[in-house]
């Protein structure tokens, strides 16, 4: 029995599927942000969106039981958390962890949709985070 499988088992369809609607948006609306990070006039207000996000994510997978999620979210959103103090904009290896944050977020997307048995492996270089953030 796969990941999909078990939460339908464990869950209403209606909460799935809300889960899996709002989870994939998220995963499509984090890329933007990311990239925009680098651009002084926007720092703020987009790393306030991604804090919000993985906030949100976090929320819901600790709900529906999705340690794998659970746990990156929990990272991000500490890092998103300090980084919101700073003035920015992003650095290049700032960015560049947050895109492999996006990356494995949509890595587990899929493996959910696909009903996959496990959830694809967390890549190495995620906890290599930097150690400055901003320029």
């Amino acid at each position: 029995m796969g990941i999909l499988r078990s939460l339908e088992i464990d869950y209403s369809y209606d909460i799935v599927e809300e889960f899996l609607s709002h989870y994939s948006l998220m995963c499509d609306l984090m890329e933007p942000l990311i990239i925009g990070l680098t651009r002084p006039d926007r720092y703020s207000g987009y790393i306030g969106e991604l804090f919000r996000i993985f906030h949100n994510i976090k929320s819901a997978a600790g709900f529906m039981k999705l340690d794998p999620i659970l746990k990156l979210t929990t990272l991000a959103e500490e890092i998103c958390g300090e980084a919101r103090d700073l003035q920015g904009p992003a650095n290049d290896d700032f960015v560049d962890w947050l895109l492999l944050l996006s990356d494995q977020f949509n890595r587990y997307k899929n493996d959910i949709e696909s009903d996959a048995e496990f959830f694809s492996p967390l890549d190495a270089n995620i906890v290599k985070i930097p150690q400055k953030l901003d320029v």
